[in-house]
This record gives structure tokens, sequence and C-alpha cells, in this order.
């Protein structure tokens, strides 16, 4: 009886997630991390996709603030709740008490330093709470500066930007890397925003070019070559 349940058994099917484009998607009911530079503008795409109402929290101490008039190209400012805790532990608070409710499709937390083991648990418990007894499957969205790092976390982005010059304007597009992930491996790519194409890094130079030997039978010394623009 157990080899046959075993053999009849259907495959798992993965999670509901929200797809942006492609292979770009975030499992839904779960949280996830994005760093870099333009790691803002990466979760306000994923907003847009997302749905109102937004929740978007950030320390009141913070100087640098989202620009109302920048907002207007992802999404409605009016449809964004803004709130400001003054502690990181209360910001997290705030982010598992918006997922636990479930009547927010996502919420989006700022944070000056990734949290511990313990509280990305809680936040993930905490969504699928949510789902289970509100409207939406919520998404939680962590920014974190410099490389992140958060333990336990569904899956990291890591967002820049490649603006392209074209004719008199600026074509804005963004390297999108996608550092871990549970079921996926990592992976690269330019997006515009809709559409997407393979990024491919730049070789790395892993051995030291040879020295030039002088007139005078020495080897000279290089110079440092100045880093590209």
């Amino acid at each position: 009886m157990m080899a046959n349940a075993l053999i009849t058994r259907g495959t798992q099917q993965p999670p509901p997630s929200l797809s942006l484009a492609g292979e770009i998607s975030l499992a839904l009911s779960r949280v996830h991390e994005i760093c870099g530079t333009a790691r803002r503008t990466f979760a306000l795409q994923i907003a847009a996709h997302a749905g109102a109402p937004v929740v978007w929290i950030a320390p009141a101490h913070g100087r640098d603030r989202l620009a109302i008039p920048a907002l207007q190209h992802f999404i409605n400012p009016g449809k964004i709740l803004f709130v400001t805790p003054q502690r990181q532990m209360d910001i997290l608070w705030s982010v598992e008490e918006v997922l636990k409710d479930g009547n927010v499709p996502i919420v989006v937390a700022e944070l000056e330093q990734p949290p511990a083991m313990t509280p990305i648990r809680r936040l993930h418990l905490a969504a699928e709470t949510g789902t289970r007894h509100g409207p939406h499957r919520p998404l939680g969205l962590l920014l974190i500066p410099g490389a992140g790092g958060a333990p336990g976390i569904e899956t990291r982005w890591r967002c820049e930007p490649a603006h392209k010059p074209d004719h008199k304007r600026v074509q804005p597009r963004w390297h999108l890397h996608r550092l871990r992930a549970r079921m996926l491996p990592p992976k690269r790519w330019l997006w515009d925003g809709t559409h997407t194409s393979p990024d491919i890094p730049p070789p790395q130079d892993m051995t030291a070019a040879p020295a030039k030997a002088s007139p005078h039978g020495r080897a000279a010394s290089r110079q440092p070559t100045p880093p590209s623009s």
C-alpha cells in the first residue's frame, strides 16, 4: 500500500508567484531581500505589479526619502501608506503585523542592516498566516544596503542602474542579479522594466601580466591601470 501511494502521489506544485518578466518572479506568501543602489526602483516595479495598496516602512531618522514625483512613474503615490518607526526592531514588528493581517498585497521595509534568522522566520510565518486569513497572499520585501545578507530569505536580488544613452534621451535599464533562491541558481539579466536579456559579466583577469624587463636587466614596475568609468 505504501509503495502504491508513493507511486501515484502527484508532483509537488510550485508556490504561487508574482511574475515580472520571464524568470523574474517572486514567490507569494514569502519574504524576499533586495540590495544594490537601485533596490528602491526594483521594489517599486514589483509593487506596481502586485497592486495597491502598498505599505512602505522606513526608519524615521532616514534622510534619503522617496521623491513623490518619481513615484508617479511606477504607482499612484496616494496608494502608498508610509510608516516611519524609530528602531529596526519596530520596523520588523510593523512588517510582521502587516503580513499577518493579509489585507495588503505587498509591504516594503527599508532596513539599515540584515536581520537575524529568527525575525526572518517570524516574517515568513506571518505571511503564511495572512494568506490563510486575509484576501491576499502578502509579499514582503526587505531593502538592505550593501550586499544584503539576511539568512533564511526566500530570494535575494541585486539591482544596479545600467541606463543607456539613446540619441537625446536615456533609455532606463538595470543590471538585475538573482543572488540566491531556494530552488533556482544565481542568474543575471539586463532589464528595462518590461523585457529581459542575458547580462554577461565582464571576464575577470585571474592571472597578472608578467612584468617587462628594463634595459638594465631588472624588472620594471608596472603602474596600476586606472579603473574605467
